[in-house]
């Protein structure tokens, strides 16, 4: 095990691989196991009977609770023993018996970025891409290359289509079926889901205008309230409406679906 300090905690119990790094300030509690292939920054605590191992990168200030598998193999039959990896940013609290696998075809990566809660039981399969500011509530399942764009909120019990993408500040509720694209800034409920409407709480929390918050219910009246099809509703709302900067996000979106096309009702 490689040591970038003398102040490294690793309780006796656990089983840390010679050729793990651990950086500066790291903890690690009973019971836990850290493959040879792992790096872990600095100041980050990993608590007990944590298992992380493959190609897996972890930043610095994070919170790793008991019971969490991290850098197992995907659960995918084209998966053959390739090289490939998980990069978790800083500053993240991932909870109780989350499990987070590496990608499958070679070279690439399962990542999350920073600053988000992955809460208990969660699991985030092969080819993920996580950004920053997120929160997924318990017992969440996203499916291999599900994308969740910043400031997501993704309720309980949620499950996520393989492909689908989650638009930025968008807010999904708990329990439901995800199986096309969440456009940015909106809310989705159901099963299978449904928009409804602009996440104005969320949008206002994060300082965006009443202006901006009114455009946007504009867009999404264009979007999902009218007669128009999804090229017509983009058109419609680049004529009408101000490019703001979250208009421009939605726009970018709509225009760049995943294979399993766009919720617009």
């Amino acid at each position: 095990m490689v040591k970038s300090e003398k102040n490294i905690k690793i309780h006796p119990s656990s089983i840390i691989n010679s050729q793990a790094i651990l950086e500066d300030g790291v903890e690690i509690g009973p019971f836990s196991i850290i493959g040879k292939n792992v790096k872990v920054g600095k100041n980050t605590k990993i608590h007990s009977s944590v298992l992380i191992e493959g190609w897996t990168t972890i930043g610095e200030n994070c919170d790793i609770y008991t019971g969490t598998i991290i850098g197992t193999p995907p659960q995918d039959l084209k998966y053959k023993g390739e090289k490939t990896y998980v990069i978790i940013g800083n500053n993240n609290i991932i909870r109780e018996y989350v499990t987070i696998h590496r990608s499958s075809g070679k070279e690439n990566k399962t990542l999350i970025g920073s600053n988000n809660l992955i809460m208990a039981y969660v699991h985030i399969a092969h080819n993920c891409i996580i950004g920053n500011q997120i929160v997924i509530a318990n017992s969440c399942g996203l499916s291999g290359h599900v994308e969740i764009h910043n400031q997501s909120i993704i309720g309980g019990f949620v499950g996520i289509h393989q492909f689908v993408k989650i638009g930025k500040l968008a807010m999904i509720g708990g329990y439901s079926k995800i199986v096309k694209d969440i456009p940015p800034f909106a809310i989705a409920d159901g099963q299978p889901a449904k928009l409804y409407g602009i996440n104005a709480i969320g949008l206002k929390r994060k300082g965006i205008s009443l202006l901006e918050r009114n455009n946007l219910k504009r867009a999404y009246k264009l979007l999902c309230h009218s007669n128009l099809n999804l090229s017509q509703a983009i058109n419609a709302i680049q004529l009408e409406i101000n490019p703001t900067n979250e208009i421009n996000e939605l726009i970018n979106f709509l225009k760049n679906p995943s294979k399993m096309g766009i919720l617009i009702n």
